[in-house]
């Protein structure tokens, strides 16, 4: 299969063509806000399965369902609460995925046997374009394969998918460059399942109190069945092992310095380059600025995979805000092997 590249500001026809793959029941990589995503029709649970097999993706991994019209989630959801609306109201068009009791329209590949999907209605007007132009709700996942880092500009996916899909919507670089967060609406409470581009705190100021999801924050076994995607299973990872170094910077410079063996590869915050000249070393932002992490450390963990590093050491924010996405993507990239310096 030859997977073409399309581009909808040098072809106007662009959306016209992946919409036809789309209602062919094939996928195509598009572009989100948060990452690229494999968008299939998620109506059409035969052409969800072949989501799974372009990623090697296990098939009990749920999948989000994205939207480009409020409307379209009263066909999608058999119940709206009202913390839905406030939240869809409070952030949506954006990095936000609700899970809300599904419709019976939602075929058992997208919900993973689940009674639930999750919905989000993506802030990037390629995707936007892409869902209005096929006329059917989108599922999809990040568009790289199973267990790799995430994808954040065509070309990451064309690394991972070229040859596997029939074509990739370009929309330049991801403008949050983690997933989005994912919170539950089914229980008796708000749950956090994902921290990502919507933080818990802003959570918080709309709907109240929020339960964490142990899986944030540390591994949970493959036999728990889970309701939103990246919860399990080894996510985000390079092919070097990882280990993640939490506590004060200037410690966990330290310590990674010390610890280090030579043919490792270092991520960094920007002001610590100087310390790992020695390394080879790639830096994803300022220790302050999670902004620039979330946008950074996925490219930056697909770049060592480019060496020959045998092993990968990197800093953690602290997990307030947005570092609480960025350092869960780094913890699940390293399998949860974390060394905390208090």
């Amino acid at each position: 299969m030859n997977t073409q590249l399309l581009n909808p500001d040098k072809d106007e026809k662009a959306y016209e063509k992946a919409a036809k793959y789309i209602l062919a029941g094939e996928v195509v990589g598009m572009p989100t806000e948060t990452v690229y995503g494999l968008a299939a029709n998620a109506l059409d649970g035969q052409a969800v399965k072949k989501i799974f097999i372009a990623k090697g993706r296990p098939q009990d991994n749920p999948l989000i369902v994205h939207i480009a019209d409020l409307k379209q989630m009263d066909k999608l959801v058999s119940f709206i609460p009202e913390n839905a609306k406030k939240l869809a109201d409070a952030f949506w068009p954006g990095p936000l995925t609700i899970i809300l009791p599904k419709a019976e329209c939602i075929p058992i590949e997208v919900s993973a046997g689940l009674d639930t999907v999750g919905i989000r209605f993506p802030n990037h007007k390629v995707a936007q374009n892409l869902i209005k132009a096929a006329g059917v709700p989108l599922a999809a996942p990040s568009a790289n394969l199973s267990g790799r880092p995430s994808t954040t500009t065509a070309k990451h996916v064309m690394e991972d998918l070229n040859g596997k899909i029939p074509a990739v919507l370009e929309g330049g670089a991801c403008t949050v460059g983690v997933e989005s967060t994912v919170i539950s609406l089914v229980g008796d409470k708000p749950r956090l399942l994902r921290p990502g581009g919507i933080s818990l705190e802003q959570l918080m100021e709309v709907v109240g109190e929020v339960e964490i999801d142990r899986a944030i924050k540390e591994k949970i076994g493959d036999d728990v069945r889970v309701s939103a995607p990246g919860m399990k299973y080894r996510h985000y990872a390079p092919k070097a092992p990882v280990t993640v170094v939490c506590g004060d910077a200037n410690k966990t410079a330290e310590y990674i310095k010390q610890n280090a063996n030579k043919t490792a590869g270092i991520l960094c915050f920007k002001e610590y380059m100087n310390v790992f000249s020695d390394y080879k070393c790639f830096e994803m932002g300022f220790k302050d600025d999670v902004s620039s992490q979330a946008k950074r450390i996925f490219d930056a963990l697909r770049a060592f995979d480019e060496t020959d590093v045998t092993e990968i050491w990197t800093q953690c924010p602290s997990d307030e805000g947005l570092g609480l996405a960025v350092a869960n993507r780094l913890k699940k990239a390293a399998g949860f092997h974390v060394i905390n310096l208090g």
